[in-house]
């Protein structure tokens, strides 16, 4: 499957799907998930708290609230916040599940982040492979316009250049 690289602020993009670099307990706290939550409302936090605690890899869908989205795929690439770090198989897992899910729920568009780095102590470089390696990987049903969104300057050219690598 084909997919970009863009750079900005995942509460902020328009998409039928957008996915929450979750923790397990799926309590929106900082990060990715700080982001989604100040820009949906308290709401969605409480949603996704009852939705969880899920298992590592796997995914919860919630209203999107405030965003500019549909549904908000929560996706626990990483332990419960300080009970562990991410690993390639939990980021594996979790942008799998999350383009799975996005499917069923017959969604044409879809924002994804890093899961699993950051906060979650996985390395960028790597981390970015794994979900490229995925999206690339993944034969969608519904899903035409995914995006693989970076912040920061260092994080953008860096997914950038991994995006580039796994491509090609």
């Amino acid at each position: 499957m084909e997919f970009s690289v863009v750079q900005g602020d995942i509460a902020e993009q328009r998409a039928d799907v957008l996915v929450n670099a979750a923790g397990t307990s799926l309590r929106m706290g900082s990060g990715v998930a700080g982001a989604l939550r100040r820009k949906a409302g308290e709401e969605i936090n409480e949603e996704a708290m009852a939705a969880g605690p899920i298992d590592l890899g796997e995914v919860a869908v919630t209203d999107a609230y405030d965003l500019d989205a549909t549904y908000v795929v929560h996706a626990a690439a990483m332990p419960h916040y300080g009970d562990g770090q991410a690993t390639a198989e939990s980021i594996r897992d979790a942008t799998r599940n999350s383009l799975e899910a996005a499917d069923e729920l017959d969604a044409k568009s879809l924002v994804i982040p890093a899961l699993g780095c950051g906060v979650a102590g996985f390395d960028l470089r790597e981390g970015a492979r794994i979900v490229c390696e995925e999206l690339a990987s993944f034969d969608p049903e519904s899903l035409v316009d995914v995006r693989f969104i970076a912040y920061a300057d260092e994080e953008y050219e860096t997914v950038r250049a991994v995006a580039d690598d796994v491509s090609s």
